[in-house]
């Protein structure tokens, strides 16, 4: 029976590391939407870094954004699963995540491949704008210090220079941008199912998700 899971929430909440576990388990495929912002954002600053509208605009118009099935990105033809991983590109992805022409694009592509059905897709706005009538929707969140923890670490065991204070106000900002924003907010769709996580294991959130997922009928 083929289903779709859509998991919003903020950053650092764990959406990706959860959603691909589960995706894995029920032999889903699972779909990064918030990497192909980072993409979009790294392009952007590869290019220079102008984040005016009509120079967004064109650097994403003609832009290659392909996923494996093993959860790699590429750009163009390149593997960046690794150079999207970082507070930068992080940044400019909630930049180039406000214009309207990007998140058509992307959109349309993020429907192309859920069309199939059995995926597990996360964002910030699947359940409420992508994929509004998902099989089940997760909204995941934990408390800011947790998040700013998890990618304090994360950033850590990359080699990457880090500084917890630092990396909680940059989510703080995150938060702020993501759930201003005019266009698709990051905002938990009425029918999604919240998720703690501040106090939960990924094993146990996964444990939770898979429960939900198997009292689900299309």
């Amino acid at each position: 029976m083929k289903k779709i899971i859509a998991v919003d929430g903020p950053a650092g909440a764990g959406k990706s590391t959860v959603s691909k576990i589960v995706a894995k388990k029920l032999s889903y495929t699972y779909i990064d939407t918030g990497a192909m912002y980072r993409a979009v954002g790294l392009k952007v600053l590869t290019r220079g870094g102008n984040f005016d509208e009509n120079f967004i605009v064109d650097t994403a118009r003609d832009i290659d954004i392909k996923l494996d099935a093993a959860g790699k990105i590429f750009l163009d033809g390149a593997n960046v699963t690794q150079k999207i991983r970082t507070p930068e590109v992080s940044k400019a992805a909630s930049d180039v995540a406000k214009v309207g022409f990007v998140r058509k694009k992307l959109t349309e592509l993020q429907r192309e491949m859920a069309a199939l059905g059995s995926v597990v897709m996360d964002g910030r706005d699947i359940g409420t704008q992508v994929l509004p009538n998902a099989d089940l929707k997760i909204f995941l969140t934990a408390s800011v210090d947790e998040r700013a923890r998890r990618r304090f670490e994360e950033l850590k065991a990359k080699g990457h220079a880090a500084e917890f204070d630092t990396i909680r106000e940059e989510i703080i900002l995150r938060d702020k941008q993501d759930s201003q924003r005019e266009i698709a907010p990051l905002k938990q769709a009425e029918d999604a199912i919240l998720l703690d996580t501040t106090n939960l294991s990924i094993d146990e959130v996964v444990a939770k998700i898979l429960e939900l997922a198997g009292n689900v009928t299309c």
